[in-house]
């Protein structure tokens, strides 16, 4: 008997120890993924306070051959200030004196990065600078860039530029709106009409003349681009084989040819229509006519009216005939400066009748109207082909007096110095980092020192933000008050769990029950087993029989233990499942609760 209670003793002690070490790591677990989340947390706060990106600005240079280039890192150097007035146009709303400054952006903005300003509203401004070396159109592309940010957004006005034809008499200083271009491009937006100007002057080489040639309007919405407050990059790349693009953003948004995709075409039509050609009396262009040979039937009658008073029409019971539907306001009254002999005398106004409001109707009731199934209308004769139609007519053709051919509209006016001329309804438009050349490359580079930098800035501002939305913000709400409150949700959630649990415990207790019994019942047997063989003579090794049994005891607190894990995994499991979607400090806080 006391062999049997030692080995139950040991047995009870070895699924104690078990159990109680399986509880120990899971409290650690808990413990120690509440510390590392801790631990996150402070970390994000100190990444908070650090800048979201470090840069260090230095002004873009070019890297190989320019016509022109400007920064404004440097002030307004070489740019000059128009004096002169718009033609045709009175008083002060002529003069250009719109303000421009040179200052950094508003927003992402980069360090010693700075930018010309168009400052004033409802204001003409005019302001130029001469180029480093005349663009001559000869064999090299025209490759114009330039950066712009609607800082406000845009109502209406313009961010284009222009290209100034060379003159022996262009002077800067009265550099207006008539002043003679040979390209426009850029930005321009008025009301919910979002345009790319592209316009080139052309040469007529038979009278001399210059007209606007005007590219087809791009494909793209361009709305984005002038709403979102982002800095822009537009490009106009003209190559000598007469085909151009242009670029938003280094993204190709338009492309065509100067002989087939300008509005005018830039050669005329060969034949135009005879002026003097005049369409004869007697031409029939009707291609149907009224049967002539139709009579119209006996019983077709025309006075019949399309509306008749429905006959089977009844008043609706409780119509007041008596009551108007508008009566005079009783709560009117008249106005102390009411002067009849000069106003007339003095009327209430009227109002609804409110014994009507729950009546059918008021007034003399009239029988509604409906179709009259015998009107026909006014007969008209069936149409039938015009056996005398000759066709649409349409004036001879004639040679075209003024045709000409230009095979290369690329070979336009040289050009000498570049301008903005504009006038806006929103300030603080900015402008930086012109560049005009003849090699893409050179372009690209530019871009990438001055544009690249400011959307790098941009774009690490905007996952900041994000960062701050998720996380940061989230975590300063929850330890700015709401903490208690949450905590009381966990506790009550706590307990709640708790009462779901009770059974599954319940049952585990009853399992380990078993086992227990099912272990002292086998250690049992083992041992009336024993005392049978010792009463038969039977040797049995001491040591063996304390392995074997040593063995079995162990396998249960194993199979015990394993169902202990098993219960354990499946709460947790439970737990995280139940707490998808919550803030990670409450899923961790809720599983700190519990353990502790």
């Amino acid at each position: 008997m006391r062999f049997q209670w030692d080995w139950l003793c040991l047995g009870v002690l070895i699924i104690s120890s078990v159990t109680a070490e399986t509880e120990n790591e899971d409290n650690l677990d808990a413990d120690v993924e509440g510390e590392d989340f801790d631990m996150q947390y402070q970390e994000a706060e100190v990444e908070k306070d650090k800048p979201s990106i470090e840069v260090v600005y230095q002004t873009p240079k070019p890297t190989g051959k320019v016509h022109f280039t400007e920064t404004f890192d440097g002030g307004l150097s070489g740019w000059v200030l128009s004096k002169t007035k718009k033609e045709e146009m009175d008083g002060n709303i002529a003069k250009y004196d719109g303000r421009w400054e040179v200052e950094e952006l508003k927003e992402n903005t980069v360090p010693g990065d700075k930018g010309l300003v168009l400052k004033s509203v409802a204001k003409h401004h005019a302001i130029s600078a001469m180029l480093m070396k005349p663009f001559v159109f000869d064999n090299q592309p025209l490759i114009v860039q330039y950066e712009v940010n609607f800082q406000k957004g845009i109502d209406c006005g313009g961010a284009y530029i222009k290209l100034l034809s060379s003159s022996d008499d262009l002077n800067l200083e009265y550099f207006f709106d008539k002043t003679p271009y040979t390209i426009m491009f850029g930005p321009d937006k008025c009301g919910e009409d979002y345009k790319l100007h592209f316009i080139f002057r052309h040469k007529n080489p038979k009278t001399g003349e210059y007209d606007e040639k005007h590219a087809e309007r791009p494909d793209v919405d361009l709305k984005k681009f002038y709403l979102d407050k982002k800095t822009h990059l537009y490009t106009l790349v003209l190559k000598p084989d007469d085909t151009f693009e242009m670029l938003i953003d280094q993204t190709v948004v338009s492309k065509g040819s100067l002989l087939e995709n300008m509005v005018p075409p830039v050669n005329p039509s060969k034949e135009i229509e005879d002026p003097s050609d005049k369409k004869p009396d007697d031409w029939d262009e009707r291609p149907k006519i009224p049967d002539p040979n139709a009579v119209k039937p006996d019983d077709w009658d025309e006075d019949e009216p399309s509306k008749i008073e429905d006959p089977d029409a009844v008043k609706p019971e409780g119509w007041f005939d008596d009551e108007p539907q508008y009566i005079p306001d009783p709560n009117a009254k008249k106005p102390k400066d009411w002067d009849e002999e000069m106003d007339g005398e003095w009327e209430a106004p009227q109002i609804p009748n409110p014994k009507c409001e729950t009546a059918p109707g008021c007034g003399q009731w009239v029988r509604p109207m409906k179709n009259n199934p015998k009107y026909k209308g006014k007969w008209r004769a069936p149409m039938i082909d015009n056996p005398n139609f000759q066709g649409i007519w349409s004036p001879r053709k004639i040679p075209n007096p003024d045709y000409f051919e230009d095979l290369h509209p690329f070979k336009m006016t040289t050009v000498s110095a570049i301008g903005l001329e504009l006038w806006s309804m929103t300030s603080d438009i900015y402008f930086d980092n012109f560049i005009i050349c003849s090699d893409k490359e050179v372009a690209d580079r530019w871009a990438a020192d001055g544009w690249g930098l400011k959307k790098l800035v941009a774009s690490a501002n905007e996952k900041t933000d994000e960062y701050d939305f998720k996380t940061t913000d989230v975590c300063k709400q929850i330890r700015k008050g709401e903490f208690k409150q949450e905590g009381e949700e966990f506790e009550d959630d706590e307990i709640e769990e708790e009462k779901e649990n009770e059974d599954p415990a319940e049952d585990e207790r009853r399992e380990m029950e078993e086992t227990k019994r099912e272990l002292i019942k086998k250690m049992g047997r083992e041992a009336s087993f024993s005392e049978d063989e010792g009463e038969g003579g039977e040797d049995i090794d001491d040591e063996e029989e304390v392995a074997d049994e040593e063995n079995d005891i162990a396998d249960a607190s194993q199979e015990e233990g394993d169902m202990s894990n098993k219960s354990d995994s499946e709460d947790e499991r439970k737990e995280a499942d139940e707490g998808t979607g919550d803030h990670p400090l409450q899923s961790v806080r809720k599983r700190r609760v519990r353990k502790d």
